[in-house]
C-alpha cells in the first residue's frame, strides 16, 4: 500500500472548509478541468454508508468508480473508502483542522507524501505572505494498484505525480473560493441561473452551492438536466411558458442562455443565435418585472462582439461605441432587451464576456487536440486581438456582480493582459510543450465557417476591464500564461 498527504493552509475556520467539503457542488468544482468526470449520483447528505459514483472517460477508456463515506465528522473529517473502480484498494481521508503559524515559504505545504512504505517524503512548497492560517486542509490517500508488485514498477511514479497534480489544483481552487466567498459573508442568497448546463452555467452554479446559496437552474422541458442537488424551474423561450411563481422571491438572476456561436453562419443559425439571446432577455424581463417580489439584480450577459469587427490597436472599455456587424448588432439589441429590468428599478449588469478559457469547452477544448498533436499555430494573420478570461475569474466576477450595489450597465468581463491571436497560439504551445507555428489560413477558416470567420475568428479588437478594476476585482489570472497552466494543470514547479 502506498501513502501520499497533502496539506495546505486555508484563509477561513475549519468550519467554513468543511462546510465548504459537504455543500452541494463541492464535487464539481473540485473536478479537475483537464479530466473528463462526471459524477453520476452522490447520496445527500454525505452520512456514514451514504455512496458517490462518478465515471472517468480517458480516451475511449470508460472507469465506473464507487466510493462508500465513513467516519463522517462534519467540521472535522470524513473518509472515502472504493467499493468498486480502478484500484485494488483506496481510501481517502479528508480532515479540516486547526492552523498554524505560517512564515513564507513554507506556508502552503501541498504535496507532502510518503509513497511505496519506504518512509520517504516529499513537500512541494510555494512562498506565501506570513500570517496566521485559521485552518489547515489535509487530503490522505493510501492505495493499492491492481496486479502489484508488477504495476508499481511500471506505472507507480506516473500515479504518484498524477495525484500531486489532481491534489494541487484541488488544494488552490478550494483556497481561492474560499477567500472569494469571505469578501461577501452574511445573508445566503436564491439565485436563478438560465443556462445552467453549460461550461459557465454548470459550474458556476457549483460555486454559489459550496458559498451557501440556494441555486436553481430555468431549464427546457425535456432538455439536459442539472445537478440533482439544483433547484430546477421550467421554461421555454421559443413557447414564452415560465413557472413564474417559483421566481418569485429569488434575490438575483443570472441569466447566460444562448445558442452557441462557433457554428457555420448559415441564415438558420444566425437567426437562432438572435433569437435565443434577444427574445429570450425580453421574455425574462417581462416575467420579472411581473413578480411581486422580483430579484434585486439580474445579470444578463452580453459580449465583446458588442465593439463591432476590425483589426486596430484603440482600447476599448464600457463607455466605448459600439462596433460593426452581425455580432454587434446582436449584442446591442441584447443589452437593449433588459430595458424594463431597469425602468423597473431593478440593478442590471451585463457581463461582456471575452473568449472564456477552460478544456472542458469553448475555444480552448477546440483548439488543444490540435495543438497537442503539433498541429497548432495562428488563425489567419494571427495580428487579430484576443480578448480572454480565464472559467475561475469568470466566476468570481459574476459573484462580484451579483454581491456589489455600486456595479451595474456593461462590465468587460476579460482578463487584463490582451494578446494577438499570434501570442495566445505561442504561449499555448509553450505550456503544452508543443510546436504553435502551424497557421491556419484565412480562406479555410472561411470555408468551414463562412461569415462567423470573418467577424469572431479572423478580426478582434482590444478589450480592457476597465469597470471591474476600478471597482476593485482581484483577477486570480492576470497573465495568459499562468490561466492557461492552471487550466491545464501544467505547472513548472
Amino acid at each position: 500500500m502506498a501513502t501520499q498527504t497533502f496539506s495546505t493552509d486555508m484563509p477561513v475556520p475549519a468550519a467554513k472548509l468543511s462546510d465548504w467539503h459537504f455543500a452541494p457542488g463541492a464535487f464539481e468544482r473540485l473536478s479537475p478541468p483537464w479530466q473528463d468526470v462526471t459524477l453520476v449520483h452522490q447520496d445527500r447528505p454525505i452520512v456514514d454508508g451514504s455512496k458517490a459514483e462518478v465515471v472517468l472517460k480517458k480516451g475511449p477508456i470508460r472507469s465506473r468508480w464507487l466510493v462508500r463515506h465513513t467516519d463522517v465528522r462534519p467540521g472535522h473529517s470524513f473518509r472515502d473508502e472504493q467499493v468498486s473502480g480502478p484500484f485494488a484498494a483506496w481510501r481517502h481521508r479528508h480532515e479540516f483542522g486547526p492552523g498554524e503559524d505560517v512564515s513564507s515559504p513554507a506556508g502552503s505545504r501541498v504535496g507532502e507524501h510518503r509513497g511505496g512504505g519506504t518512509g520517504s517524503r516529499r513537500t512541494e512548497d510555494r512562498p506565501t505572505e506570513s500570517r496566521l492560517a485559521e485552518s489547515r486542509l489535509t487530503d490522505e490517500v493510501t492505495y493499492r494498484l491492481p496486479l502489484e508488485p508488477l504495476s508499481r514498477w511500471i506505472a507507480g511514479g506516473f500515479v504518484e505525480g498524477e495525484l500531486r497534480r489532481l491534489f494541487r489544483h484541488r488544494h488552490e481552487l478550494t483556497r481561492r473560493d474560499l477567500e472569494r466567498h469571505s469578501q461577501f459573508p452574511g445573508t445566503k442568497l436564491r439565485v436563478a441561473i438560465t443556462g445552467g448546463t453549460g461550461l459557465v452555467g454548470s459550474q458556476l452554479a457549483a460555486y454559489l452551492s459550496t458559498a451557501g446559496h440556494e441555486v436553481s437552474l430555468l431549464e427546457r422541458r425535456g432538455g439536459s438536466s442539472g445537478p440533482p442537488w439544483a433547484g430546477s424551474i421550467e421554461w421555454s423561450i421559443r413557447e414564452e411558458t415560465i413557472d413564474a411563481a417559483a421566481l418569485e422571491g429569488v434575490d438575483a438572476v443570472v441569466h447566460l442562455a444562448g445558442a452557441p456561436i462557433a457554428v457555420r453562419w448559415t441564415d438558420d443559425a444566425k437567426r437562432a443565435i438572435r433569437d435565443s439571446r434577444v427574445n429570450g432577455t425580453s421574455f425574462l424581463a417581462r416575467t420579472l418585472v411581473g413578480l411581486d417580489r422580483p430579484p434585486k439584480v439580474v445579470v444578463s450577459t452580453s459580449a465583446v462582439g458588442f465593439y463591432g469587427r476590425g483589426i486596430d490597436d484603440q482600447l476599448r472599455v464600457e463607455s466605448s461605441p459600439a462596433g460593426t456587424g452581425f455580432l454587434a448588432d446582436v449584442a446591442q439589441e441584447w443589452e437593449a432587451a433588459a430595458d424594463p429590468l431597469r425602468e423597473r428599478g431593478i440593478r442590471v449588469v451585463h457581463p461582456r464576456l471575452g473568449v472564456v478559457l477552460s478544456p472542458k469547452g469553448g475555444a480552448l477544448a477546440k483548439m488543444l487536440p490540435a495543438f497537442q498533436f503539433g498541429a497548432g499555430g495562428p488563425i489567419g494573420s494571427g495580428r487579430q486581438w484576443f480578448p480572454w478570461i480565464s472559467l475561475e475569474d469568470v466566476l468570481g466576477a459574476l459573484e462580484f456582480a451579483i454581491h456589489r450595489d455600486d456595479l451595474h450597465g456593461p462590465v468587460n468581463f476579460v482578463a487584463p493582459e490582451c494578446v494577438r491571436q499570434a501570442e495566445f497560439a505561442s504561449v499555448l504551445g509553450k505550456v503544452l510543450r508543443r510546436p504553435s507555428f502551424a497557421p491556419l489560413p484565412a480562406f479555410v477558416v472561411r470555408t468551414l465557417f463562412g461569415g462567423m470567420a470573418d467577424e469572431a475568428l479572423l478580426s478582434g479588437v482590444p478589450v480592457v476591464p476597465q469597470s471591474l478594476e476600478e471597482s476593485g476585482f482581484t483577477f486570480q489570472h492576470r497573465s495568459l500564461e499562468a490561466a492557461l497552466r492552471d487550466e491545464l494543470g501544467r505547472w513548472t514547479d
